[in-house]
Order: structure tokens, then C-alpha cells, then sequence
């Protein structure tokens, strides 16, 4: 279904390190912005592109704060922009646990927290040590946030929560919103780390990972017609899986996607892994997804 760009990646190399999970935003001015985890510094970071391809070196646009006791690494961020500010959730991680923290900027590229603890905390058994990888909308008024949760190597389950403002969240008693299908050869060990999109004829598209084993990954999409419910996954997935002997052999992570009405065009940039590197790889699907696509 999605065909991996031919000179992937398109951004990393050994002297920036490993690059991984990304946010895709579409600006005003007709440029990409990409919000990602930089492992060298365990910082957050952002670049832009004219294409989709060819990407500016990385600003740093939040360190963490080792003193808060709860985020020695910063990373797995989402940026929206409302109204003149730009809004961040981040996860702060210490101690073998995972957190939610949120950060504000002017001018999108420096940000400062709006709140010294975290937003958002694990509190349930299916979150176990860890809630991580915040994906927010804002609609009508609300803050809807889809987030992963429970190991910190990598989290098990997606999750689901809202807000009017952004810093007080309440989960939703339907936790975990979509779990691993053990008979799905692609997701039989775990899923996590998920875009949720608005679709016009389908309610919400979700972007996730998929898990064989720990150590071996995909990217899957299904679909909810209210994003949080009775969601039904893609026929052909996984959209992207690894190839053998290339750069991304061994996993495909954290899928960002974007649709191009003008072009009738789905794009999804990810991290891939082979051995210790993670860079960022593109993928392409020309035509709109639509109910015949899903189980």
C-alpha cells in the first residue's frame, strides 16, 4: 500500500545520531515542520522542509531538567499551534518511569514549562510504570489527547484523555481504548505510539505501532468513526514493515502522517532501526483511505 522513498532516509546521519518519533505539522507558508527526539543529548528538537525530503539542521527546542525528579531524558512530543502560541506535550522519563509534562513558545522554537510536574501520570495497572507519546487535537474547545502506556522500554497499550485547558486531564474510563491483537502476526506482542488524525468520511484515522517481538516493529492504521471506540483495523497492514538489509532491517517506528488533498497523497515519515541507529524514512500512498480498506 505505501511505498518507502527510494533515497530513504531522508534525515540523519552518524553525527546527529540516532533521530526518532517525530510529529509532522503542515504550516501556513506551505512548509513542514518536524518536531523529534534527538538520543544524543535526549533533547527535543525541531526542523523544517520545503518538501517533505530535505530538512534544515535541528534547533533544539527543549532540554531536561534533571532536577525536577522526573525528567532526566525529555522526548515522544506533539506541537499544535492555537491561536499565537504553540503548545507542547512531552515525555519526561527518570527512574524507569514515563511521564506527561506540557511546554508553551512564542515563536515555536524556545519553550518553557507551563508546569514544574508532570500532566498526566501512570495510575492504573495497564499503565504500569509509564504514560508516554502524547498525541493531542483540539476540537471544539477541548484538548483530546491519545497517549501509550505501560513498560518503558516500550508501552503496551493506547490510551485516551481530555481537557479544557490542556494541563488538568482525565482519563477515560474506557482505558485502554485499543489493545495488541495476539492473532494479528504484526502486533501479537504489543502495539504503542500512535498518531490519531481527523478524516472527513471515516471520523478518525490511527497511525500506531505495531510489535512482533520487543525488538521487531511496523506501522498499522485503523480507524474510529469517534477516535475512541470501536475501532477497525486496516486490511493491509502492516502499511510499513522492515527491509532486510537496509537502513530500517530490523524495526519501523512511530509513523507521522500527513494528507495532501491537492495531490491526493497520504505521506508517513517514521524512524527506522537497524542494530543501535535510528534515522527518519518516508512513505507514500497515493489515493484516500476509505471504509473498504478496513476489517
Amino acid at each position: 500500500m505505501f511505498q518507502k522513498y527510494q533515497d530513504n532516509p531522508i534525515f540523519g546521519n552518524p553525527k546527529l545520531g540516532t533521530l526518532f518519533d517525530v510529529y509532522l505539522t503542515a504550516l501556513t507558508d506551505g512548509r513542514l515542520r518536524m518536531d523529534l527526539s534527538t538520543r544524543k543529548d535526549n533533547s527535543l528538537s525541531v526542523s523544517f522542509s520545503e518538501n517533505g525530503i530535505n530538512w534544515t539542521d535541528p534547533i533544539t527546542t527543549l532540554k531536561p531538567d534533571e532536577a525536577s525528579g522526573w525528567e532526566d531524558w525529555v522526548n515522544r512530543n506533539c506541537v499544535l499551534k492555537i491561536c499565537d502560541e504553540y503548545k507542547m506535550w512531552y515525555t519526561g522519563q527518570a527512574h524507569g518511569n514515563s511521564y506527561i509534562g506540557v511546554a508553551e513558545s512564542r515563536d515555536g522554537q524556545t519553550f518553557h514549562r507551563i508546569s514544574d510536574l508532570p500532566v498526566l501520570c501512570p495510575e492504573t495497572d495497564f499503565e504500569g510504570a509509564s504514560v508516554m507519546n502524547p498525541c493531542v487535537l483540539f476540537e471544539n474547545g477541548r484538548y483530546r489527547m491519545w497517549y501509550s502506556a505501560g513498560e518503558t522500554y516500550e508501552p503496551n497499550v493506547l490510551c485516551y484523555a481530555e481537557s479544557s485547558d490542556g494541563i488538568h486531564w482525565e482519563k477515560s474510563p474506557l482505558n485502554p481504548i485499543l489493545k495488541k491483537n495476539p492473532t494479528k502476526e504484526y502486533e501479537q506482542n504489543r502495539i504503542g505510539g500512535c498518531q490519531v488524525l481527523p478524516h472527513p468520511k471515516l471520523g478518525y484515522i490511527l497511525f500506531y505501532i505495531g510489535y512482533r517481538d520487543i525488538r521487531t516493529a511496523c506501522i498499522c492504521a485503523a480507524y474510529s468513526a469517534d477516535g475512541v471506540t470501536n475501532f477497525r483495523r486496516c486490511k493491509k497492514n502492516p502499511l510499513i514493515a522492515p527491509t532486510a538489509g537496509a537502513w530500517d532491517a530490523d524495526s519501523c517506528y512511530k509513523p507521522s502522517a500527513l494528507y495532501d488533498k491537492t495531490q491526493d497523497l497520504w505521506r508517513i515519515w517514521y524512524n527506522g532501526r537497524a542494530g543501535g541507529m535510528e534515522y527518519i524514512g518516508l512513505a507514500e500512498k497515493h489515493g484516500d483511505f476509505t471504509k473498504d480498506d478496513f476489517e
